[in-house]
């Protein structure tokens, strides 16, 4: 078994110490993050394949619009917005809204590598934000907003992430996006009370299931709700 090696931790919420921590590990040649005293990879650089379908179908819909504007929301391993700049156009801007700044210096880091670097591309503005909050103060400003926050609608790592996932949150998302915009949701898995509270705020609802590495490994689920004006 290839030894799991501790590169560095960053707290979740100075606000609320008992969110926990971050952990970033090198094992072998990847890298994975996990949540401080739980099993398991919180994310990783091996198996991406479904963020990049998050990513490149979302844009791709939106991709011709003159200046498009994007925003993400959770930075992970950089490959949600790695995919985003690979199907946008050289006049796109792309919003990046991280809680966590040190997993924005792991980005720029050799943790990078693995997505190609992709905050060094001249099209990013990176934001040490909560993305709830980022929506909310930028009416009518998106083409795309590409959600990977915690594991979805069923967060695993703040309940603060209800606020965003809510009524509230996806009545923030609606406002925060120009006429035929797309909202495109990673979720590890299926929630019919989400995709309702979807079709409520006035989202025409597309759910798709993606392998998260290839045609192996689990199936996570993603969710592309246009606004219709």
């Amino acid at each position: 078994m290839v030894p799991h090696r501790l590169i560095d931790t960053a707290v979740i919420s100075k606000a609320r110490p008992e969110a926990g921590e971050l952990r970033l590990y090198q094992v072998g040649d990847r890298y994975v993050i996990q949540m401080g005293g739980a099993r398991g990879e919180l994310m990783g650089t091996r198996a991406h394949a479904s963020e990049e379908a998050l990513a490149q179908i979302a844009c791709e819909r939106i991709a011709a619009r003159p200046g498009a504007s994007v925003l993400v929301g959770g930075l992970g391993l950089g490959f949600t917005l790695a995919a985003a700049l690979r199907a946008l156009g050289p006049d796109a801007r792309v919003v990046v809204a991280e809680l966590v700044p040190k997993v924005v210096e792991w980005n720029r880091g050799p943790a990078g590598e693995k997505a190609g670097h992709p905050l060094s591309d001249p099209r990013v503005e990176v934001r040490e934000a909560d993305v709830a909050d980022v929506l909310r103060a930028a009416p009518a400003s998106y083409d795309a907003i590409l959600l990977d926050v915690d594991n979805g609608p069923t967060g695993a790592v703040q309940r603060e992430n209800d606020r965003l996932y809510g009524n509230a949150g996806i009545a923030a998302c609606h406002a925060a996006l120009r006429p035929r915009g797309v909202l495109a949701v990673w979720s590890a898995g299926p929630d019919e009370a989400f995709v309702r509270r979807l079709g409520k705020a006035g989202f025409t609802v597309e759910e798709q299931r993606v392998h998260a590495h290839g045609k192996k490994g689990p199936r996570h689920t993603l969710w592309f709700a246009q606004r219709p004006v």
